[in-house]
């Protein structure tokens, strides 16, 4: 991947970040359950538990990875993968937009783990096929870009990507706990649409940057 810096870096993991977290899943239906029984801090809770997943996933990758990352068509193969990846989380995320979603609200509510609420934040996430598929792509080649700067970059990259996660589940459990209706369907949708948008671009920018390796 080109240089990059701390600021980029932050804000696309952060867009990314918010632009997966913004899609319904497990974790979403957990979230509206638990806090509809448990109040605000289940929201909160769930993500810390779901982040230190993600924090020990990272590390791993990141001990495994310094064997064979340091070849050009590695990082290369990995960006154009992950670039594709991006595109069609894009266009889904786009097209959810452009067909009018609904904000999330406490009627949504799915069925609740019995256990913790950080173990279950952890539980929900390993259950997720789709968790698995972003880190071997899209995670994976933004942990390539990254090293480039270092701990510094990775750093930025995993805070971006958790505050994402934090910031959007959190305001969902605020809206379940207010009753109301905070967020309007059309700010999301446009909000949908807005994270397609930039979710295309920078997996046109992760494909361009692997093809100029290869050719190179």
């Amino acid at each position: 991947m080109p240089e990059a810096t701390i600021p980029v870096i932050f804000t696309t993991a952060f867009v990314v970040g918010l632009s997966g977290a913004l899609m319904p899943d497990p974790l979403l239906a957990v979230t509206i359950s638990q806090t509809a029984q448990r109040g605000f801090w289940a929201g909160p809770l769930l993500i810390v538990g779901h982040g230190i997943l993600e924090l020990a996933l990272v590390i791993a990758l990141i001990f495994g990875l310094s064997q064979f990352i340091t070849g050009e068509l590695v990082s290369s193969i990995i960006g154009i993968v992950g670039g594709l990846v991006l595109i069609f989380i894009g266009i889904t995320t786009i097209n959810r937009g452009w067909r009018r979603s609904s904000a999330p609200s406490a009627s949504t509510a799915g069925v609740a783990s019995g256990k913790t609420l950080m173990l279950s934040g952890v539980v929900v996430s390993l259950s997720n096929p789709y968790w698995f598929i972003w880190w071997a792509t899209v995670g994976l080649a933004y942990l390539l870009w990254s090293l480039e700067l270092g701990a510094a970059g990775v750093t930025s990259f995993f805070t971006g990507h958790f505050l994402a996660d934090l910031g959007w589940y959190s305001l969902v459990s605020f809206i379940v706990v207010s009753g109301r209706k905070v967020v309007s369907d059309r700010a999301y949708d446009w909000l949908l649409m807005f994270c397609g948008a930039a979710l295309i671009a920078l997996g046109l920018y992760f494909i361009v940057s692997g093809i100029q390796f290869l050719a190179a």
